[in-house]
């Protein structure tokens, strides 16, 4: 190979080899690099509850986000994988995920704790519908591979969202 050639290819745009069209390429992957920006974006806002929790369940709330925000941390790797592996690109910066998010941060100084898990649950449910319609498209274009880790980081999801919705649950006194 010559050194010009071999300079070109470094400096070829990314094309990965792909069975899909170059539309559904592009819409499955971005539609996953907005997901994966929501995704960054609600783990960032599990890690603020988590440092910022207190009161009197401090230990099991404190620990339980710890567990959902490396949960949510582990979808990220995967997602943007994904977007690559169907012949797109992905998430380049936090500029970019700032611009793409849809879950809101909250910057507040003080969030009680019953308020960090009703917002948190709320999320994740949020998150459970745009991982649903992603899944919509995936089944549109015949991506099998994509609707099947959608279909685990659901269900991964909804388990989230039913730890959160009985830690919030205000059960009377002698029940």
């Amino acid at each position: 190979m010559k050194p010009e050639s071999a300079k070109a290819k470094r400096k070829a745009p990314l094309d990965t080899p792909s069975i899909f069209s170059d539309n559904a390429r592009k819409d499955i992957a971005g539609a996953l690099t907005g997901l994966l920006a929501d995704v960054f974006a609600l783990y960032v806002k599990t890690k603020n509850f988590h440092w910022h929790m207190s009161g009197p369940h401090f230990r099991d709330y404190h620990l339980m986000l710890d567990e959902q925000g490396t949960q949510i941390f582990n979808m990220t790797d995967d997602i943007a994988e994904r977007a690559r592996k169907v012949g797109g690109t992905t998430l380049h910066s936090v500029g970019q995920i700032s611009k793409l998010q849809r879950i809101l941060d909250n910057d507040a100084d003080y969030v009680s704790p019953d308020d960090m898990l009703a917002e948190l649950r709320d999320d994740n449910l949020q998150l459970v519908r745009w991982m649903q319609e992603v899944h919509g498209l995936c089944d549109e274009n015949n991506d099998v591979a994509t609707a099947s880790l959608l279909e685990n980081w659901i269900d991964e999801t909804e388990r989230r969202v039913w730890f959160l919705f009985e830690a919030t649950r205000n059960i009377p006194d002698g029940a």
